[in-house]
C-alpha cells in the first residue's frame, strides 16, 4: 500500500526515533534527514553543517555529492544564510536569492549557477545549545509552504536531541568528541568516495550510493565501511 504524505512524514519520524540508539551513526541519522527533507517535503536539494569545536561549520551530510554544491554550502557556511542561521539560532528565509543580501554575494552566485533560486535555512538548536543548521534548497522562488517548514523543523529537533544525546547533555565535552567524530567520519566517507568513483569509474554521487547500499546490506555504519574502503578492506 503506498503511503500518503503524512504517513510518510510519521514513518520519518519513527526512522529517526529507531536510528537513537546507544551506538548510532550520526552521519547516517542526518543522511535520513537531508534525503527526506528532498524526497517527502519535496525539495530540491537539502543540506546539513555541523559545528566543529571552535564553533566553525562543515557540510556533514547532503543530497548532492557533488563538489560545487559542498563548495556553496561552505560558502553559506563562511558568509550567507546557513551563517545568520547559526549565529541568531532562528529560521532564514530566503524566498528570492536574487533579493538577498548584498553580503552574500558569493554565495548567491554559487547557488543561481546550480539552479537555485530559494532557500530556508534552520537552526538545529536545543535550548541554548546551537550544533549546526539545515539548508533547504529550490529551484523556484518563492516561500516555501508553511506546513513544510514546520516539519523540517521537527525532523531537525529530533536530529539536534540525537546529536547531543543524554551523555552529551551531561558532559559538554562528550558533545564535542562526538561533533568532531562526525566531522572525521566525513573526511574519511569524502577520501572513500573517491576511492569507488575511481574503482568502479562511476560519478561522485553514484559512488556515495553504492557505500550506503553495501552499509545497508550488510548492517554497517556508514563511517566503518567508507575507513574499510580507504584501508582497502573492502571493495565495492
Amino acid at each position: 500500500m503506498r503511503l500518503t504524505r503524512d504517513g510518510r512524514l510519521l514513518q520519518t519520524f519513527a526512522r529517526l526515533a529507531d536510528t537513537l540508539v546507544d551506538d548510532y551513526d550520526v552521519v547516517e541519522l542526518l543522511q535520513v534527514l537531508v534525503d527526506t527533507c528532498r524526497d517527502v517535503l519535496e525539495m530540491t536539494a537539502a543540506g546539513i553543517l555541523l559545528a566543529g569545536p571552535q564553533g566553525e561549520l562543515d557540510l556533514v551530510a547532503s543530497t548532492s555529492e557533488t563538489r560545487s554544491f559542498a563548495e556553496m554550502m561552505q560558502l553559506g557556511s563562511d558568509d550567507g544564510p546557513c551563517l545568520e542561521c547559526y549565529r541568531t539560532g532562528r529560521h532564514v528565509a530566503v524566498p528570492d536569492l536574487a533579493a538577498s543580501s548584498p553580503a552574500w554575494v558569493q554565495f548567491r552566485a554559487s547557488a543561481r549557477r546550480q539552479g537555485f533560486r530559494a532557500l530556508d535555512s534552520l537552526p538545529l538548536r536545543l535550548r541554548d545549545t546551537s550544533v549546526g543548521t539545515l539548508s533547504l534548497l529550490r529551484s523556484s522562488a518563492g516561500d516555501a509552504p508553511a506546513e513544510d517548514i514546520v516539519a523540517a523543523q521537527a525532523f531537525a529537533d529530533v536530529a539536534t536531541i540525537g546529536i547531543l544525546h543524554e551523555r552529551a547533555i551531561r558532559e559538554s565535552s562528550i558533545l564535542s568528541e562526538q561533533l568532531q567524530a562526525a566531522l572525521n567520519s566525513r573526511v574519511v566517507i569524502e577520501q572513500a568516495k573517491g576511492v569507488v568513483a575511481h574503482t568502479r569509474g562511476v560519478p561522485i554521487d553514484e559512488a556515495f550510493t553504492f557505500m550506503r547500499q553495501y552499509a545497508r546490506a550488510h548492517q554497517l555504519r556508514l563511517g566503518l565501511v567508507a575507513a574499510q574502503i580507504v584501508e582497502r578492506r573492502i571493495e565495492l
